[in-house]
Formats: C-alpha cells, structure tokens, sequence
C-alpha cells in the first residue's frame, strides 16, 4: 500500500517533461504561408460571407408581416398540471411569479394565457 502511494505522490510531484519547440510545425508556420493563407481566407471569404447572411435575413424580416396569429384553444398546448410523484395524481401547478399563469418571459403580444391573449380579454 505504502509503494503504490509512493508512486501516486511521485507522479502528481514532478512535473511534466519540457517539450522543445525548436522544430514544432505550429511554430515553424508547416510550410511558412499558412498564417496568410488563412488570414486572407478570413477577410476576403468569411467577413463577407457573414455580411451577406446577415443582409439576407434583415431583408427577408423587413418582408415577413408581423400580425399575430389567431388563438386557438388546444388543449393540450396550455397544460398547467403536473403529476405528483407520491401520489400520482395531478396537482395545479403554478409558476412562482406574478400570478403563475405567465411563464417567466412572458410577451403579451406573443404569448397566449389558457384563454386567449391579455389584449382580447
């Protein structure tokens, strides 16, 4: 017992071997026109790519109507009870703020109660 805690107080003591970088092709640049190479692809390729993707979504947002969609009452959508582990019957379970009817990011414009939206009532 005693060499085996030897051994683990030995390896956790010393420290790791010293690499040398002299040759390592991170530091040597594998071929000395790496970091060019891909700093050119970056500025010349990706910037301008996100650009565009974000020019084609604010685009296609300006173009999307923003009406609310009509309530529908599902019943399975709306569901506030939860099961009781011990009793496995079904309790009312509300959210411990405000009311407990709203979820914690509750945006009345979006976001339907059980029934109907806050602005309908």
């Amino acid at each position: 017992m005693a060499g085996v805690l030897r051994i683990f107080t030995r390896r956790l003591t010393t420290s790791p071997p010293a690499y040398s970088t002299g040759s390592n092709a991170a530091v040597a640049g594998h071929g000395g026109g790496g970091v060019k190479l891909w700093k050119r692809l970056s500025f010349f390729v990706a910037f301008p790519a996100v650009g565009l993707c974000m020019l084609n979504c604010y685009l296609m947002h300006q173009k999307e109507s923003h009406e609310r969609p009509p309530f529908v009452p599902y019943e399975h959508l709306r569901i506030r009870n939860k099961v009781s582990r011990r009793s496995q019957c079904f309790k009312l379970r509300r959210f411990p703020w405000g009311d407990g009817q709203k979820t914690l990011f509750h945006n009345p414009h979006r976001n339907a109660l059980p029934d109907g939206y806050e602005d309908e009532h």
